[in-house]
Parts: C-alpha cells; sequence; structure tokens
C-alpha cells in the first residue's frame, strides 16, 4: 500500500504542483476522518488517558519521519534519502531490540539483516540522485533531514507495539492519524497548504488517505502488536520493491538487472525472517 502511495505522491507532485507538505497534511485528514468514523466509538478513553503521552510522541514521530524523507528528497532526489529513511532503521530497531533482550544475535538474524539492506540499496540506488549539482550545504542538510527521518521512523516502530496491544490496532491507528494530521498541519507556517482543485488531484488524495493512510496504518498497527520491531521493519522493506514494480507496469519505468537482484534479496530475506519467527526461540 506504501509502496503504491510513492507513485501517487510523484503524480501530485510533478503533475499537479501540490508540495509534499500538503501531499502529507490531506493524506492523514482524510485517514483520520475514515478511521473516526469506522473506529470513533470503539476508543477506550481509559486507555487513552493513561497513555496520551505516548499516543502525542508516536502521532509526531509518524508526521516527522514523513516529514524528515521528503525534505532529504527535496535537496537530494529520491535515491539517497530513501536509503537511509529504509535501511538504516532495521539496523538501529535490532540493535536496540538486541540490548533490551528482546531479539538474539545469531547468524541467521545476520544473514536477514544483510540481504534485506544490500536488497533495498541495490534497488533503489538505481533511481539515481538529483540531475544537478547538489552543493556540500544541500548534502550536508539532505543527509541531515534523511537521518532525523531513520531515527524517527525506528522510534515510531518501537512504540507502536505498545499503544497497538494498549489501545487495539484501530483505535491506535485513528489517535495516531489524527496527531499526525494535527502536526503536518504546522507546515503551514512556513509553507502555506493547498486546496486541491479538479478531480484528477481530489481522487488521487482520497486514494492517498483512504488506502495508504487508514487502511495501511490500521494493517501496520495490527502487526505491530503481534511481530518484533526487527521483523516489523524489515517486512516494511518491500516499499520500495513494490514502487518499482508498480512504476516499471504503470509508468513505463524499466527494470535494471541489479534491481531484480534486489528484489529477489529482500524477498529471501523477508522469507528467512518469517522462518525465524516461526521456530520458538530455545
Amino acid at each position: 500500500m506504501w509502496g503504491t502511495g510513492a507513485l501517487v505522491v510523484h503524480v501530485l507532485v510533478r503533475r499537479h504542483g501540490f508540495t509534499p507538505e500538503t501531499v502529507s497534511f490531506w493524506r492523514f485528514v482524510v485517514g483520520a476522518v475514515v478511521l473516526l468514523a469506522v473506529f470513533g466509538t470503539r476508543l477506550p478513553w481509559a486507555q487513552l488517558r493513561a497513555t496520551w503521552p505516548t499516543v502525542l510522541g508516536a502521532g509526531a514521530a509518524m508526521a516527522g519521519y514523513v516529514l524528515c524523507w521528503f525534505l532529504g528528497i527535496e535537496r537530494l532526489g529520491a535515491a539517497i534519502p530513501t536509503l537511509i529513511a529504509l535501511c538504516l532503521p532495521p539496523v538501529l530497531v535490532t540493535v536496540l531490540a538486541l540490548l533490551r533482550g528482546q531479539e538474539r544475535w545469531d547468524a541467521q538474524l545476520a544473514l536477514v539483516l544483510a540481504a534485506a539492506l544490500l536488497g533495498t540499496w541495490l534497488i533503489v540506488a538505481q533511481h539515481g540522485g538529483p540531475t544537478d549539482v547538489v552543493t556540500s550545504g544541500d548534502l550536508a542538510l539532505g543527509v541531515a533531514w534523511s537521518l532525523a527521518s531513520a531515527v524517527l521512523y525506528a522510534g515510531f516502530t518501537l512504540i507502536s507495539g505498545r499503544l497497538s496491544l494498549q489501545l487495539g490496532a484501530g483505535p491506535a491507528a485513528l489517535c495516531l492519524t489524527v496527531v499526525a494530521a494535527a502536526v503536518m498541519g504546522l507546515t503551514a507556517l512556513y509553507r502555506p497548504l493547498q486546496w486541491p482543485v479538479g478531480v484528477p488531484p481530489q481522487a488521487w488524495l482520497l486514494y492517498l488517505g483512504v488506502v495508504t493512510a487508514a487502511l495501511a496504518l490500521l494493517v501496520f498497527s495490527w502487526s505491530a502488536a503481534r511481530l518484533t520491531p526487527t521483523a516489523l521493519t524489515v517486512a516494511t522493506l518491500v516499499e520500495p520493491l513494490s514502487a518499482v514494480l508498480l512504476a516499471a507496469a504503470l509508468l513505463g519505468e524499466r527494470l535494471g538487472a541489479w534491481q531484480w537482484l534486489g528484489g529477489a534479496l529482500l524477498l529471501l530475506a523477508i522469507w528467512g525472517l518469517g522462518r525465524r519467527l516461526s521456530v520458538p526461540p530455545p
């Protein structure tokens, strides 16, 4: 679902002139309305009152990692920020999980992480960077925004499972999306938000909100309560693979041999992770 969202964002930014902040804002707003309609009457208010600081922090982190990723792309193009923002979180989450005793280090885990990171790098790096010359200032800022995105996404992943267990997947997704929409609304303080005019952009924004925000976050929250943080971050690495395949099918972009190899490695890593999780720890 998030992979299809990458294509829709590309269309809205390149063909309709929307800013990334505007796209993210409307995506979260539509998603919040949909989730509110479904889960608004099921909110566990007692648990929510006890966990509201965590909800605010997780929702802000969810909005923040998207915004930081977009800011990195503005300065460096898509490849380097995506590589950092997607590949670094599994490493950060795994290291923290190992320190907290939630994961056990062995050769299988090392191979899974290596295959996932290498596969994602092969997929994303083939898109190349920006065509213009990147100044040293833009390079430093782009890398800094991308690193911030990775750290925020790793933190969001670590918190999501606990919130889903405490509130339920649906209420947790609703609360996080509402907070993210409010945070993205604050970006109007430095870049005015745009109102979607015309059927095509409105339809694309509805798709983003319903499918890539409401439904995708609901599935993510449901999974976060059932998977380890490492498994969650590695599994979501399928996003660039799906985006590349859809770009080839719908936009006529050609896949190189290295991208096919990267996709195979990524799917192999996810399969290996599933095998690892199906075996109870000794």
